[in-house]
């Protein structure tokens, strides 16, 4: 009994990530082929070809993207963009959400901040107890001034979906930066702590 236990699970540790893996990226080509239905009916690819491809509209978002990255990398796209947002800055509601989705997404794309860039322990919820946090945010202005400190703005996820969490403000002094990369931290936290990263402590002591 303990054997044929010993290879279902075997089987299942083949099995389950790559059926997971599969499901996740049908989602995720079945949404986004939703995007053809923006097309006018008479150029959307089944009714041109007679039939339906998956992944199309997959290729057509990245196309948008690339293409929008291409214009806005310009003068005279910059200022098309400036315009765009100076008019959405101007409705209450919307700019609140505008600018606060822009500054997340450019706090995590950007690869010339420091934000999200790296992984430091921090002792929470209580002393002796290590929390894995990643660095948000520095020079904290006001915060700074209040607290007599100075501090940083650190993300606390949650387990096992990262993409939820809180953030703390913590004394720079009571955060340990890490050796290990943004994304062995959050294959750390999805796994539960099951999928530890290598680390050369010999390099680390070196550097």
């Amino acid at each position: 009994m303990s054997t044929l236990r010993k290879y279902l699970i075997a089987g299942l540790l083949v099995w389950l990530p790559l059926g997971v893996t599969v499901l996740v990226l049908k989602l995720l080509v079945d949404v986004m082929d939703r995007t053809l239905l923006l097309l006018p009916s008479a150029w959307r690819p089944d009714v041109l070809l007679g039939f339906h491809i998956p992944g199309l509209g997959l290729l057509l978002s990245l196309a948008v993207v690339g293409i929008t990255g291409i214009v806005v990398a310009n003068l005279l796209g910059r200022r098309l963009v400036a315009f765009w947002e100076s008019f959405l800055s101007r409705i209450p509601l919307v700019r609140s959400i505008y600018l606060g989705v822009k500054q997340v997404v450019e706090t995590v794309f950007s690869s010339s901040g420091k934000s999200f860039r790296k992984v430091v322990l921090i002792e929470y919820p209580r002393r002796g107890t290590w929390c894995l946090a990643f660095l948000t945010g520095t020079g904290l202005g006001e915060v700074q001034a209040r607290t007599g400190q100075e501090v940083v703005a650190v993300f606390v996820p949650t387990t096992p979906n990262p993409t939820s969490g809180f953030v703390l403000l913590v004394p720079t002094e009571d955060v340990r930066e890490l050796d290990m990369s943004v994304d062995d931290g959050l294959k750390l936290i999805i796994s539960m702590g099951v999928a530890v990263p290598k680390w050369d402590k010999q390099s680390s002591v070196e550097n």
